[in-house]
């Protein structure tokens, strides 16, 4: 489903409520620009790296990118569990960013397009003006407190001395108090206000600009200090002289308030749907927006806000991506702040963010010696799994974009393939087995039938389709077929990745494939149904590992980060 800037309010309830719903949530970004190579920066060669960089160093380069460049488009897939009808139901949802803030809140942003990364998109029929057109607006957590500041910042200004720097300034305000003693000795009670404006403003042919923001400020300042009986109201053009009356003033600072809320809540648009994947205070949600989109429902709209926002908060959505130590760098810098220096740092704030982070990447090359070698993007590993009928998956009825179009490289739909892998990948991985159980201190033999490359415990595409390292002869090892799947495939993009750094990987000369052989995992899934003496034969259960399965201690909070000497960036215990 396409969400504009013109149906995200009145879609604002159902989104969170899809999100409320969901046993987990697919994310993709589509990026103005994405690191480059580093030719600048050579690397020292150590017997560790092979000049690789560290992972502190990668997040660098990532982070640096990241603080350039913008999200363009975000793809969220939220998928539900029917246990009644045994299904996985996804609703995939496609979203445009606007890089423009409202210019009210007084927040600039400067915007960079990287000359490679929108050639890619182009190629890939995206439509560079939709950002502009049809992007939700969107406020990270840090602007939203820097607009904030700079509106109290304003009304400080308001109070403060202003100096009358000219014979200009002098000459206005000289009129400004002979305006205010005439109007506040007249005979007749009425007019019961006083509009001070430009001279000439009351002739028909007037052509001025009205009162610039200086000569207000002096009027507001002469008013305050000299007739503490009246009080000052901004207008277009001019200021309005009043009576002072306490009930009004304040009625007055509650509206401007109001205002202000109400800006704000519209700018962060988009992050409400990450604090509601977070489980954050969903409290400042202009309701009245959602209520003026969909019409006389406004009981309704707000007794459903309210219980949504009791039921998500404190509770953190499982987040799901490919390939997703990028993406959350870049996501947390739109959608939260400043990025921490030190990757250490970013693990810890991602993880109290998001405790539960699935990477599919890491599903399908965990343990391999080298990832790079696997044959695993997204598209390939979908393809591979869509002949697996276990466990059913289906898009709700309001979301049939998907079920004809395959717009590559589109961020809804990339999240939605995310979702499918993840579904089908993990329901696999489990029934046959390739998992360890990290609580058991001892190697075990694989069964006989099982080959070295079958213990490695990573996860292969053949030309067949997809195979979680099985081979019918039993003799293949994981480095022969690595390298024959390798040799056919046709080098992709940078782009695609979305990363240059997939590219990085150096095939290795001399490696033992079968040097770290998997733990044996004592389950009592339900999935598992393995009959051993039958080598690789399994079933695939109907349903993924429940999320308190050991299963995740292994697979999860881990992300795939290829190319360098670390090769994974770990974001904290998986919590049970």
């Amino acid at each position: 489903m396409d969400v504009t800037r013109h149906t995200f309010h009145g879609l604002l309830p159902s989104l969170i409520a899809a999100i409320a719903d969901a046993h987990f949530v697919a994310i993709d970004l589509e990026l103005s620009g994405i690191p480059g190579q580093q030719i600048n920066k050579p690397r020292t060669a150590t017997p560790r790296s092979d000049g690789k960089p560290s992972l502190q160093e990668r997040y660098a380069e990532i982070k640096e990118a990241a603080e350039k460049y913008q999200v363009l488009q975000l793809g969220i897939t939220c998928a539900g569990e029917n246990r009644s009808r045994g299904v996985y139901v996804v609703r995939p949802y496609n979203f445009f960013l606007n890089p423009v803030p409202d210019e009210r809140t007084n927040i600039e942003r400067t915007i960079s397009f990287q000359s490679g990364a929108i050639d890619f998109l182009l190629k890939h029929n995206f439509r560079i003006d939709g950002p502009f057109l049809e992007g939700v607006p969107y406020f990270s957590r840090a602007e939203e407190a820097a607009a904030r500041q700079l509106d109290a910042e304003q009304k400080r200004t308001h109070l403060t001395d202003i100096r009358i720097r000219d014979a200009e300034a002098e000459s206005f305000m000289r009129r400004v108090r002979q305006e205010v003693f005439n109007w506040k000795n007249r005979l007749l009670p009425m007019p019961d206000f006083l509009n001070i404006a430009p001279v000439g403003h009351e002739r028909h042919d007037f052509r001025g600009t009205g009162l610039n923001n200086y000569q207000k400020a002096l009027v507001h300042q002469y008013v305050r200090s000299e007739h503490p009986d009246l009080t000052t109201i901004s207008r277009p053009g001019f200021i309005q002289v009043v009576a002072y009356n306490k009930e009004r003033d304040d009625s007055e600072q509650k509206f401007r308030a109001q205002k202000l809320e109400e800006r704000l809540s519209k700018q962060i648009g988009l992050r409400w749907l990450v604090e509601a994947i977070h489980g954050g205070d969903l409290s400042g949600i202009d309701a009245y927006s959602s209520i003026s989109a969909l019409g006389d429902k406004s009981d309704i709209v707000s007794s459903r806000l309210n219980n949504l926002r009791k039921q998500l908060m404190g509770q953190s959505t499982v987040l799901v991506g490919h390939n997703l130590f990028l993406d959350l760098i870049y996501f947390y810098a739109c959608f939260f702040g400043p990025l921490p220096n030190r990757v250490e740092d970013f693990q810890k704030v991602i993880h109290d963010i998001f405790p539960r982070i699935i990477d599919t990447k890491y599903l399908a090359t965990h343990s391999l010696d080298n990832p790079a070698l696997a044959r695993s993007s997204l598209d390939e590993l979908d393809a591979g799994l869509s002949k697996q009928e276990q466990p059913a998956i289906e898009l709700h009825p309001e979301h049939p974009k998907y079920s004809a179009a395959k717009p590559s490289h589109e961020a809804g739909y990339d999240s939605y393939l995310t979702a499918r892998v993840l579904i089908r990948l993990a329901s696999k991985l489990e029934s046959s087995g390739m998992y360890i159980n990290d609580n058991d201190e001892s190697y075990h033999t694989p069964p006989e039938n099982q080959s070295p490359g079958d213990a490695n415990g990573g996860v292969l595409l053949d030309n067949d389709g997809f195979s979680p390292l099985s081979h019918s002869n039993g003799t293949s090892s994981t480095k022969s077929r690595t390298q024959s799947s390798s040799t056919s495939a046709s080098k992709p993009s940078p782009f695609s990745h979305p990363t240059v750094f997939d590219l990085l990987g150096d095939i290795p000369s001399d490696e033992d494939p079968t040097a770290l052989s998997p733990k044996e995992h004592d389950r009592s899934s339900s999935n598992m149904q393995v009959d051993p003496s039958k080598g690789n034969s399994y079933e695939i259960g109907g349903r993924m590992p429940a999320w308190d399965s050991g299963f995740w201690s292994v697979y999860g909070n881990k992300l795939r980060v290829v190319g360098t000497i670390e090769q994974m960036c770990p974001v904290g215990s998986w919590p049970h």
